[in-house]
């Protein structure tokens, strides 16, 4: 490492006796410490994104019950759905911007990244029109029961209202990161959750506004973080966009959106399984001693718990895309590699962390949003011992996913990202609750989560060695 170090300074001293412009830091400092600079930043960034319908529920929990947890967990795919659109322009701009700069090419970038924000402001208001037209099929669709309707109702129609300033700030905190200011994507995205976890408790306990009040709160947190975010547009550091870079220039967004894919498909296929999940869960759990609404309540809250850890795997992984990006895109093949070993070894161990901490400790994450009865306390603690068994092996599954797309493999990474939710975990819903009822809901996360990670492990393997064939081409 010590010799690592000191031919680095030696390279950049060299190119300041001879003049040369000094290479991007992604390219010549120590990938450890990249990592730590983009991966912290941006694991705050998303894991305080996560708390936003987790802080929701703590409260709603508390103060209106289960059921006003289970609306919350019905109308909680329109925000992940709308999530999906922004990511997929934000994380396939951010891979493009560090594919570009790596060759050099900030021409191309700034269009990139111009023509991004535009397409996501129109997405944004496309998404406020379509969800108040179709609210009521979207909510059946989702998944409502009788006894929860009312409460979804008026949660959904104030969390319209905020998708717009939600899906900029996404947008924008993942092409800032890759611009090189993650602490800045972090501090945009925290200060509307530091509002919304003030305002939470006052419109629910003081002002009596029940569901309504925790989404009020929500919507005024997404449009501060969304102001902060805007106002870095100004400040782009490694590009300078113009007028006409704004427009909408297919070209450009048609490679953005392959880049971001991934992402996208990640995203929408949380959404195609909450749907499953909540009508399977209504179903099965109707004929058994849980009822319909303990089902969707209980797991509904295991799996934005588990949220909390994919949001913190992801941005380890996204911490490190820039790095692997600019060096791939530099054909500095070791670089990138060992870019994507340190974040992987670093997923493992937090995944590994909370499948024992989800193993020991359930109840005691089950209180903190709200006291239910014994049979609602046996189902959760069950979910979280029997579905998120597994959750060691996500971190391989995500990051891998996350690489691939980050050395321009967007096809391959789609296919990891679809994996675990669409083609594992679906069918896994829909056949093993046929044979063992409630409890084959329980057993399909495990089975997903094993599938999922033997088919990264094999796409890694095939990667790595078409990057070592591109060494020996370099070196040849």
């Amino acid at each position: 490492m010590e010799t690592e170090e000191v031919l680095e300074k030696q390279e950049v001293l060299l190119k300041e006796q001879t003049n040369e412009p000094k290479e991007n830091e992604l390219g010549t400092q120590k990938i450890g410490k990249l990592i730590r600079k983009f991966a912290i930043p941006c694991i705050l960034s998303l894991v305080v994104s996560a708390l936003y319908n987790i802080v929701d529920q703590i409260f709603i929990g508390q103060g209106v019950g289960t059921i006003g947890n289970t609306a919350t967990n019905i109308v909680f795919p329109v925000s992940v759905i709308a999530a999906a659109f922004s990511l997929m322009v934000g994380d396939g701009a951010a891979a493009f911007l560090s594919l570009s700069l790596g060759r050099k090419d900030t021409k191309n970038a700034s269009k990139g990244i111009a023509s991004s924000i535009t397409l996501t402001v129109i997405l944004g208001v496309l998404f406020l029109i379509f969800g108040f037209v179709f609210k009521n099929p979207l909510l059946q669709l989702f998944g409502v029961t009788e006894g929860s309707y009312t409460y979804s109702n008026e949660y959904m129609i104030w969390i319209l209202m905020g998708l717009p300033f939600a899906m900029f700030t996404n947008m924008m905190n993942s092409v800032i990161r890759a611009d090189g200011s993650p602490k800045y994507a972090m501090v945009s995205t925290l200060v509307g959750c530091l509002l919304n976890m003030i305002l939470d408790p006052i419109a629910i306990f003081v002002l009596k506004w029940g569901v309504t009040g925790a989404a009020v709160a929500t919507v005024v947190g997404q449009l501060v973080s969304c102001i902060v975010s805007a106002l870095y547009i100004q400040k782009f550091k490694t590009i300078t966009m113009k007028k006409e870079d704004f427009k909408l220039n297919r070209k450009v967004l048609t490679k953005v959106c392959s880049l971001g894919v991934s992402s996208f498909i990640t995203q929408i296929s949380i959404t195609l399984v909450m749907i499953v999940m909540n009508h399977t869960l209504g179903s099965y759990g109707s004929v058994s001693k849980y009822g319909s609404d303990i089902p969707i309540a209980a797991l509904g809250i295991v799996m934005k718990v588990n949220q909390i850890i994919t949001s913190i795997v992801v941005g380890i992984a996204v911490g490190a895309q820039p790095i692997v990006g600019y060096n791939y895109g530099a054909q500095k093949y070791d670089r990138a590699k060992k870019a994507y070993s340190i974040s992987v070894r670093t997923a493992i161990a937090v995944t590994a962390f909370a499948t024992v901490i989800f193993q020991l400790c359930p109840q005691v994450i089950i209180n903190l949003f709200g006291q239910g009865d014994e049979i609602y306390n046996e189902f959760a603690q069950r979910c979280f011992k029997e579905f998120l068994i597994f959750t060691v092996l996500q971190g391989v599954q995500i990051s891998s996913s996350i690489f691939l797309q980050s050395i321009g493999k967007p096809m391959k990474s789609a296919i990891l990202s679809l994996s675990r939710q669409i083609i594992f975990l679906m069918p896994s819903l829909i056949i093993m609750p046929m044979i063992w009822g409630i409890d084959g809901v329980l057993h399909a996360g495990p089975t997903a989560d094993g599938l999922a990670f033997v088919l990264a492990i094999t796409l890694i393997t095939i990667e790595m060695k078409n990057i070592k064939k591109l060494e020996v081409q370099k070196n040849g």
